[in-house]
């Protein structure tokens, strides 16, 4: 998922190169020109590389950053699908790539440090920005997406117990301790930024009994025939609409926000200052809803990844042809 994943037992440039699935790419060839961006070509004559990390969202947007660098003129190489988070960040930060699309609380906790996210997306956003331009990289401005995480119910469950936010919930466990079961990633019942957090910031202890760990897909599954009350998710994952699933609001903003933002090698950006105008009108349109839709093309529906961001970028008239 999302969340970082470190190339075990390698370090440096080589690590990069065998450990985490950095390879020399291969160039987009998609036959696509200007629609509503890339007038003029204004990238005519760059060449540059775009990377991702390898699940499906990522190499989505790693898809439509390459597919708006190519209606504007410029070059492509693909390196997407890099596995783990730390790869593709060293990749961009090393100039081994030039652009991809990250998100704010992967950063300003995997990669800055920090223990205590910003509850405002904005002041979240632009904090990863001025840190990381000492690192060589520029954030440029966020889109709504906000791949975060959350606790979801199926319908039935919701039909009868009707809570909406993890406030209600949390009262939920207190009066019927029986009814808050919960299906979680081992990763999310140990980190801070996970279970262990959230019951402390919402008063909520649910006992060991009531928690089953499991990999995240089958969470998905297991909340929708109703095994667990409640199951862990990612807010932009497609099986949430295929599986008609209700998601918790987390009204005490808990969960650190991972807003989606184009982040750029600083000298790429320098060299090519047309990159910030080409991607920015695609960073507004991207949003939780649309990001469900084309990731539940993909895992839902088993259709390419590259395919349905070309498909998207030409339905809403950024680009011709292709």
């Amino acid at each position: 998922m999302r969340r970082a994943r470190a190339c075990p037992a390698l370090a440096g440039v080589l690590a990069l190169a065998a450990g985490c699935g950095l390879t020399s790419g291969s160039p987009m060839t998609d036959d696509v020109g200007p629609g509503s961006i890339g007038q003029g070509e204004p990238l005519k004559g760059a060449h540059l590389t775009v990377t991702s990390k390898e699940f499906t969202e990522q190499l989505i947007l790693g898809a439509i950053m390459g597919i708006a660098f190519q209606a504007a003129g410029a070059d492509v190489l693909d390196r997407t699908g890099i596995q783990g988070s730390i790869g593709a960040r060293e990749a961009l930060k090393n100039g081994d790539a030039d652009a991809m699309y990250e998100y704010t609380g992967t950063a300003w906790i995997t990669y800055l440090g920090n223990s205590k996210p910003i509850p405002d997306p904005q002041e979240q956003w632009q904090a990863v920005h001025e840190a990381d331009l000492k690192n060589g990289v520029t954030w440029l401005p966020p889109s709504a997406l906000n791949n975060t995480y959350a606790l979801a119910m199926n319908q039935a469950n919701f039909k009868k117990y009707r809570t909406r936010t993890l406030s209600e919930v949390a009262a939920l466990s207190k009066s019927d301790p029986g009814a808050v079961t919960l299906c979680v990633e081992s990763e999310f019942a140990n980190r801070a930024d996970g279970l262990p957090g959230m019951e402390k910031a919402y008063g909520m202890s649910v006992p060991a009994k009531n928690i089953t760990q499991m990999d995240t897909g089958i969470i998905y599954t297991q909340v929708a025939k109703g095994s667990c009350t409640y199951g862990e998710v990612f807010t932009t994952d497609g099986r949430i609409k295929s599986m008609n699933l209700v998601v918790m609001q987390d009204d005490k903003k808990f969960f650190p926000n991972y807003n989606a933002a184009p982040v750029i090698n600083t000298k790429a950006l320098q060299k090519y200052p047309a990159i910030a105008q080409v991607i920015e009108p695609v960073t507004k349109k991207l949003n939780n809803t649309v990001a469900q839709d084309l990731n539940a093309k993909v895992d839902v529906d088993g259709e390419d990844p590259h395919q349905v961001a070309l498909d998207w970028m030409k339905s809403e008239g950024l680009v011709k042809g292709g």
